[in-house]
């Protein structure tokens, strides 16, 4: 399962306690910015990983901020030569993350005196993210899994890249004799059984070194030494690398052992654990959406400009595998001396030694173990690649296109679905109408709550949730929840594990009223929020207020838009979040602040600047808002085209002089541009969906009423001007459809940057096509359809929000050329 950052944390372990007073002396000393003063110390350690101790600093400052750094040691007690390189780590990092743009933590301090804590070490920047432990990406969909493993092979391309003499780590070494030194040094006095067949290996290697690897010729360059997925932090919604780690075993040579090294999941499975078979890929079958090992050296090849490696593949695995069983017999032998830092893990590590052992000397006897050049699928116009180069830019892919096929499951929900709103919601649209328009407008109906209890009930409750968030949450959230229990039928709050493109069926089914989304829980801005509380949230936070908007007990608004500026630049926004001691204190006036009128809306989010000097997109921030804090003044409801959309409403209000607590600040100051990025991409997404089923709608209502009305003779439906427009009208329909489904699609596989192209194209065409399609079932219906007799009117006025909400057409529009420019210059 993929973790978080903080969830591999764990108390230290006694073998490596370290002095914390005499570290938090140096971290203040030498940490730029550390807090202060006197701040308290909270040490703990990361449990992942098998090589140098690894711990999470949190510096809190009294009454003031609280932050964390990640410090790395050498082990205590004997260690092997030129093993636990801390040193080397901080030089390579410091040198790649000043001079290029691998992505790696920025490391503030070296200290190589070991009288502080005991040994050498140095602290470097902590990364809130994932890292995927288990190769075969459990709990990840197929098309996540892809960009996982794409994303992983263009970032290793990117380390290759670099030139080593330009920013000063040209006097790395490389050679196969040193991994021969360690394994002799890691066996000790006792020689293992696989003992003579390492030093059979070490010696075909000598014989069969590639003659690029020679000398210091052209195959020579940065090698990180340990690349692996379970050594990349990727960012906690995109799948994209924020940080590679572990390099010291980083140096010189024939980076072609880097890219086989990183392979060698296909080939086995070096996961320490009491087992007996330690088969890759290729023996047990590659997981759904991991790709084949020839597409993931085909997406590595093009990112580098490296020629195809099938020539010496053979020494490459062998040598990745050599060079493994020396890493883990190290692990071993620390596991003996008492000082691995690996945990349980880590007695098991002399097993996987001896295994990546055997399977070294039974591939160096394969006839055949890569193809001479990679497969016709893998090469021309549609190459794995270019495709995820495209949408590394934004720009739609043609792959799969228009084959959108909705799995059983998301049927059998599809047709609940519209058993529900069939059976329950649409005879009630007239009651939830006419209570809207009474003077008890701005109360809940009854019969809302008894909806929401039965939904609930019928497993369609959250279903917006993609699966990625819901599992973490039971996780790190639910766990003791009375209805959250993994595997039960009860697990009603996290909804059922869908993907955007699985939920963009049943979205489309609850956009036909505008009264479901909510009694499934699946209503904006509520589903925004509760995302941004899921993903950026922390744990107090969540506590009290996602789990309540996830049980549907309260409701939230989103404070954004302002009328003294145009909005639509958030960057124009001029409500202002300003630190005072324990607080924050707000200062603005915001409108169309949607869900604000509800009386069961208890939290805003609340974009403000909390920096008006920084640059232009860090001065803005998120922060959580309780609605009945002293200070917020909500003036009025605001109308859309004569529609207060009560009990809901948009609100405009004020806030003056509002305090509310340091804690509620989400993420951290200058963060809201990343947020809302976040927050936006399946937002939009969920709006179009929408419109789908809004469309849907009226042409079922328009065709309804032109084969029951007759005007000048025959049948409405019977005019052939109807024909034609009817049929214009299904075209464009579907078109809009397949559009927000492909977005969908790669906002699953790539994260919201890099589909944000098609996200802009879904968020310009849905609303257009639903108006269209809307003001020609209105036209069908005569008078009847500007009146409020149907629903046409208010699914129209809210088609036409969309074209502002969220972002107007014109920012979109410019998106979506200025990415087709960019693509036009590659």
């Amino acid at each position: 399962m993929a973790k978080l950052t903080s969830e591999l944390l764990r108390p230290v372990d006694p073998a490596h306690a370290l002095d914390e007073a005499a570290l938090l002396r140096y971290a203040a000393a030498n940490v730029p910015g550390f807090p202060g003063p006197a701040p308290a110390l909270a040490l703990t350690q990361f449990g992942h990983g098998q090589s140098n101790p690894t711990y999470c600093i949190q510096a809190s400052a009294p009454g003031g901020e609280t932050r964390r750094y990640v410090l790395r040691k050498k082990p205590p007690g004997a260690i092997l030569q030129s093993a636990h390189a801390v040193e080397r780590e901080y030089q390579v990092l410091k040198a790649l993350g000043a001079h290029t743009d691998v992505p790696v933590p920025k490391v503030y301090c070296l200290c190589t005196d070991a009288s502080v804590i005991g040994t050498p070490f140095y602290i470097m920047e902590y990364l809130e993210g994932i890292i995927y432990p288990d190769n075969a990406l459990p709990g990840v969909t197929p098309s996540k899994r892809r960009a996982i493993y794409f994303s992983t092979a263009k970032t290793l391309a990117a380390i290759h890249k670099v030139d080593v003499n330009a920013i000063g780590l040209q006097n790395f070494m490389f050679q196969v004799e040193r991994w021969e030194r360690q394994y002799l040094a890691s066996t000790g006095e006792g020689k293992p059984a696989r003992y003579q067949r390492m030093l059979d290996l070490a010696r075909w290697l000598k014989e069969h070194v590639p003659e690029e690897d020679s000398s210091a010729g052209s195959g020579t360059g940065l090698v990180h030494g340990d690349y692996r997925a379970d050594n990349l932090v990727f960012h906690p919604t995109e799948d994209r690398v924020i940080g590679v780690i572990d390099w010291e075993l980083s140096t010189l040579g024939n980076q072609m052992c880097d890219v086989a090294y990183s392979c060698l999941p296909y080939i086995i499975d070096a996961t320490p654990g009491e087992r007996t078979s330690y088969g890759g890929f290729q023996h047990i079958g590659i997981p759904d959406g991991i790709p084949q090992l020839e597409e993931y050296l085909s997406v590595y090849c093009s990112f580098s400009a490296r020629p195809w490696p099938a020539a010496n593949w053979k020494f490459y695995i062998a040598f990745s595998l050599f060079r493994g069983a020396s890493i883990y017999a190290g692990v071993y032998h620390r596991w003996t001396m008492g000082n691995a830092s690996g945990g349980e893990r880590a007695k098991f590590a002399g097993r996987v030694a001896n295994t990546m052992v055997d399977c070294a000397c039974d591939f160096i006897n394969r006839e055949n173990v890569l193809r001479e050049q990679p497969s016709r699928g893998f090469q021309g116009s549609e190459a794995p690649w270019q495709e995820f180069g495209r949408e590394q830019d934004g720009s739609t892919s043609t792959k799969d296109q228009g084959k959108f096929v909705p799995s059983e499951k998301v049927m059998q929900l599809r047709k609940k679905l519209i058993k529900f709103i069939e059976d329950h919601i649409y005879p009630m649209e007239g009651e939830f109408y006419k209570h809207a328009q009474s003077t008890s407008k701005w109360t809940i109906h009854p019969e809302e709550e008894t909806l929401k209890a039965l939904a609930k009930k019928e497993g369609l409750w959250n279903l917006f949730i993609p699966l990625d968030s819901a599992a973490r949450a039971r996780k790190l959230l639910f766990e003791g929840h009375p209805l959250v229990s993994p595997g039960s039928s009860n697990d009603l709050l996290l909804g059922v594990g869908l993907t955007n493109l699985e939920y963009g069926y049943l979205c489309e089914i609850m956009g036909r009223s505008v009264w479901a989304p909510q009694i499934f829980n699946c209503g904006a801005p509520d589903t925004g929020n509760m995302e941004v509380l899921l993903r950026y949230g922390t744990k107090e936070q969540q506590k009290q207020w996602l789990i309540p908007l996830l049980e549907g007990k309260i409701r939230s608004g989103f404070a954004m838009t302002e009328p003294q500026v145009a909005s639509s630049d958030a960057t124009n926004i001029e409500c202002s979040i300003s630190r005072q001691g324990d607080f924050y204190v707000i200062n603005g006036r915001k409108w169309w602040t949607s869900g604000a009128m509800d009386p069961r809306c208890k939290i805003l989010i609340l974009m403000g600047k909390t920096d008006f000097s920084a640059p232009k997109h860090k001065q803005q921030s998120m922060i959580l808002v309780d609605i009945n804090t002293p200070g917020v003044q909500i003036k009025r409801p605001l109308l859309v085209f004569g529609f207060d959309d009560a009990p809901h409403g948009h609100a405009e209000i004020v806030f003056e002089n509002v305090h509310v607590p340091v804690t509620n600040i989400l993420l951290g100051e200058g963060r809201g541009f990343e947020i809302a990025q976040g927050r936006l991409g399946p937002g939009r997404l969920h709006h179009c969906m929408r419109l789908i089923g809004a469309a849907e709608r009226g042409m079922d209502l328009m065709v309804e009423r032109a084969l029951s009305r007759t005007a000048f003779g025959k049948r409405i439906a019977q005019h052939g001007s109807f024909l034609s427009d009817l049929a214009k009208c299904r075209i464009e329909l579907e078109q809009a459809r397949l559009l927000v489904l492909e977005a969908a699609d790669q906002l699953d596989r790539h994260g919201n940057k890099k589909a944000r192209g098609i996200l802009a194209m879904a968020k310009v065409a849905a609303p257009n096509m639903a108006l269209k399609v809307l003001d020609m079932a209105m036209q069908v219906h005569g008078a009847a359809g500007l009146s409020s007799d149907t629903v046409l009117s208010h699914l129209w006025a809210t088609a036409r929000t969309l074209r502002l909400a969220d972002g107007p057409d014109e920012v979109h529009l410019g998106t979506i050329a200025k990415l087709e420019l960019q693509r036009a210059r590659l």
